[in-house]
């Protein structure tokens, strides 16, 4: 059994599965776990390390639209460097400082492999779910895309100080409370576009048509710079960028009338990268496939 078909299988013994994180009353909450071998590459910094995990989870806090409060983390790992532990802290202290939240400790436990599990917390009232989107909207994106994909290129090439600046991203709480009036349906990025695109037509019951130029992949990426629609080669920039994931922007949908209006309370780029559909999932009028980031792989 995959991770998503475990997913699946929790969401059918738990009614509150299936968005970026649970709700209880007006508190969001999520965890993540990360580990060495699948999410940190080689040349990682640990306070790299604490700014991602934390901030991971801080991504599933901005994709409901709510203010982030607090984070904590376990640390778990063969043995104990005073070094890369402080390391990591000031990095988890220093990514929910970057969103006015606080990070208020975790746990230690010995592991055979570097591994984080984080939780976040969050507060609204009004919590944006995945399964808001109607025909007639338009699906838009936060930032660009592919800043994941270029820091893994920079890591394999050892390029190592620019690809741990890539791998700390700012999670989008801002930009998700300020879309929280308007967004439909609204999810992070971190399984990439493709994916995203996929999940919020199931949970909405509906499709997306987009354009393959309208997409923001980063500067930062590096290739061809040619689109060759849904089904171009693993080395084509829009490619990567719409399916590797970890990138954690928000992927949500809103009125188009209301567009204008959010971009003026947004501190980040935002770009309409298509409409939603009565089904099916489509980039430049070809299917596009459900293909992206799954942990472990």
């Amino acid at each position: 059994m995959d991770e998503r078909a475990a997913l699946a299988l929790v969401g059918d013994l738990v009614d509150a599965a299936g968005d970026d994180a649970a709700v209880v009353g007006s508190t969001v909450v999520t965890i993540d776990m990360l580990h060495e071998t699948t999410d940190f590459p080689p040349g990682t910094t640990r306070y790299t390390a604490g700014w991602r995990a934390v901030g991971a989870s801080l991504s599933d806090v901005a994709a409901m639209g709510a203010d982030a409060t607090g984070a904590v983390g376990v640390y778990g790992a063969p043995d104990f460097e005073g070094e890369d532990v402080e390391a990591f802290v000031r990095g988890a202290l220093d990514v929910c400082e970057r969103v006015g939240a606080e990070y208020v400790g975790g746990d230690l436990d010995d592991h055979d492999e570097f591994t984080v599990a984080t939780t976040a917390l969050g507060e609204t009232a009004a919590p944006v779910t995945r399964d808001g989107a109607s025909p007639g909207e338009v699906v838009a994106v936060t930032g660009s895309l592919g800043r994941s994909a270029a820091a893994l290129d920079a890591f394999a090439a050892g390029e190592t100080e620019r690809a741990n600046d890539l791998f700390r991203f700012t999670p989008r709480v801002g930009a998700g409370v300020a879309l929280r009036g308007n967004a439909t349906a609204m999810m992070d990025s971190s399984d990439g576009l493709a994916r995203s695109l996929h999940q919020l037509a199931e949970a909405s019951g509906v499709g997306f048509a987009v354009e393959g130029d309208a997409v923001p992949v980063t500067d930062e990426l590096r290739g061809s710079d040619a689109a060759d629609g849904a089904g171009g080669d693993g080395g084509d920039r829009l490619w990567r960028a719409a399916t590797f994931g970890e990138d954690f922007e928000l992927v949500c949908t809103l009125p188009a009338d209301a567009v204008e209006a959010v971009r003026d309370r947004l501190d980040v780029p935002l770009t309409v990268v298509g409409d939603v559909t009565e089904s099916g999932v489509t980039m430049d009028g070809e299917e596009l496939p459900d293909v992206g980031y799954t942990h472990g792989e």
